[in-house]
């Protein structure tokens, strides 16, 4: 059984974990944060229960996939809901679109906004379909080491109908030209990391994702998939450490020998990395044994990190949806200020998550829950007034928009943006999605899960294979996994080939 240390317990940590374990590895899991979950975790004050990070459970399927390879479905951990309508955007105070669950209600949505864009719906979802079936099931789930990869058969029959070489936006405005509907088909790659112009047509698979498979809650929030995965994982042998940062690695030539943990060397055969890459690659290892530069790095384009608030009010609120965004600034001036003039933006939109409106379990009785978020630029100034300036201006929009009092019914605030992703999670520019989604930073070219110069580390997460978001990390733990354990079975069959030879 080899000795596998995973790094960080995030979605690509747990999976990668939980597949090891179960193909015979001795796993353990060290953690910086007192419970699992990165980016994921959640926290309790005041009778509010609020998940941390990601709030959107799309992709269903990815999940039932994961759970699948252990005997298992998502239904032995958590009960997911379908939402219905599955998100409102707010464009002013009484103006409003609600976005219907089925593919039959949106397109009467659609036809209502623009004559024949219900025809057109579709025909764009089914092509969305395609990528989706390509890209997710088919491209995702290569390690992007090599370029043959990319010689696939389905992959190079479809390679045209993927749209890989259009941008986004060109894309969409060959289907529809009402400003509303194209603001909706380019919102889901907000977080991708790029503006609708330099991302590539392949993500209308999003759309796809969106409006045909659906946005669904798991009962009690995003973290019982948390709960229901580190449940899995030690259901398979792997243990746990929390509250344990490793502070760097002791060498052995081309090799890991240890991971240094409280001043301690901790002696292993391989090491996950599911933190942050830069901050491993940086940070814990020798200069001499790192694959990329700090020019590199330094390259990177990145997708945005955000300023988050959670609050708890002692009242009910009318006018939301579990999922409310409000699209009424210009939305063109917050992408650049996000992506090609990285600044806190002038005016932002801003996403509203109420998950007391669909769970009463998650506020006490009579009560909301609310989070906010608005997408910035990674890598800027981080500060007390900037927090507070940007809690003001949102909050008289949202009050504005709902028409009721907010401020004054708050019994809970917590503010979280760059300086605690970067003292949390060690995340490079204070990212909270990693790695842009851009033509020149997609499949194989992406940071490398592999380091040529270590031969027993492997990365894993948002910031390499297949890229941000929570069903990706999901899929880069299971392909890293899947990766080691057949490096680590060709090492042992040449190992009983010289045994054999030697005996012979």
């Amino acid at each position: 059984m080899k000795k596998t240390a995973v790094i960080g317990s995030g979605f690509a940590g747990l999976t990668a974990a939980a597949c090891l374990a179960q193909a015979g590895f001795d796993v353990t899991v060290f953690e910086k944060n007192a419970t699992p979950g990165g980016r994921a975790r959640k926290f309790e004050e005041h009778g509010f229960t609020f998940d941390m990070g990601p709030s959107w459970y799309w992709m269903p399927d990815v999940f039932d996939k994961f759970f699948a390879r252990f005997g298992k479905k998502t239904s032995d951990y958590y009960q997911l809901k379908r939402l219905d309508p599955s998100y409102r955007i707010y464009y002013s105070k009484a103006d409003f679109l609600d976005i219907p669950a089925g593919v039959n209600s949106l397109c009467k949505l659609f036809e209502e906004q623009e004559t024949g864009s219900g025809k057109k719906l579709l025909e764009f979802l089914e092509e969305g379909k395609f990528k989706y079936d390509i890209g997710v099931n088919e491209l995702v789930y290569k390690p992007g080491l090599s370029l043959s990869e990319l010689f696939d058969v389905k992959l190079l029959k479809g390679v045209f109908n993927l749209h890989i070489f259009h941008s986004l936006s060109r894309y969409v405005r060959k289907f529809f030209k009402n400003p509303r509907l194209i603001q909706l088909l380019e919102f889901p790659v907000l977080f991708l990391g790029a503006t609708a112009q330099k991302t590539p047509a392949l993500y209308s698979l999003m759309n796809y994702a969106d409006m045909a498979l659906g946005t669904w809650y798991p009962k009690g929030g995003m973290f019982k998939i948390v709960e229901g995965m580190t449940a899995i994982a030690k259901e398979q042998g792997v243990k746990f450490e929390f509250n344990s940062e490793v502070s760097g690695f002791e060498m052995n030539g081309n090799a890991i020998k240890a991971i240094i943990l409280n001043g301690e060397a901790r002696d292993f055969d391989y090491v996950i990395a599911g933190a942050d890459y830069h901050h491993v690659e940086q940070t814990l290892l020798p200069r001499s044994h790192r694959r990329y530069s700090e020019k590199y790095w330094k390259s990177r384009s990145m997708a945005p990190s955000s300023l988050i608030f959670y609050l708890g009010l002692n009242k009910k609120i009318e006018g939301l949806l579990h999922h409310t965004l409000f699209f009424d600034q210009d939305f063109s001036l917050h992408s650049r200020e996000i992506y090609d003039d990285p600044k806190w933006p002038t005016s932002p939109q801003f996403y509203v998550s109420s998950p007391s409106q669909t769970d009463p379990t998650v506020a006490p009785e009579g009560h909301e829950n609310i989070f906010i978020l608005i997408p910035v630029a990674t890598d800027l100034t981080d500060d007390a007034s900037t927090r507070k300036k940007y809690f003001n201006l949102v909050m008289d929009r949202f009050e504005k928009i709902i028409g009721q009092s907010i401020k004054k019914h708050i019994v809970f605030k917590r503010s979280y943006a760059h300086k605690d992703f970067i003292s949390d999670y060690n995340a490079f520019k204070g990212n909270a999605y990693g790695l842009a989604n851009t033509i020149l930073q997609t499949a194989n070219l992406k940071p490398s899960m592999i380091n040529k110069k270590v031969k027993n580390l492997f990365y894993t997460g948002q910031l390499t294979v297949p890229g941000p978001g929570v069903p990706p990390s999901l899929i880069s733990g299971q392909v890293v996994a899947d990766e080691l354990i057949r490096r680590n079975r060709s090492q042992e069959n040449r190992n009983l080939k010289r045994v054999k030879l030697v005996n012979s």
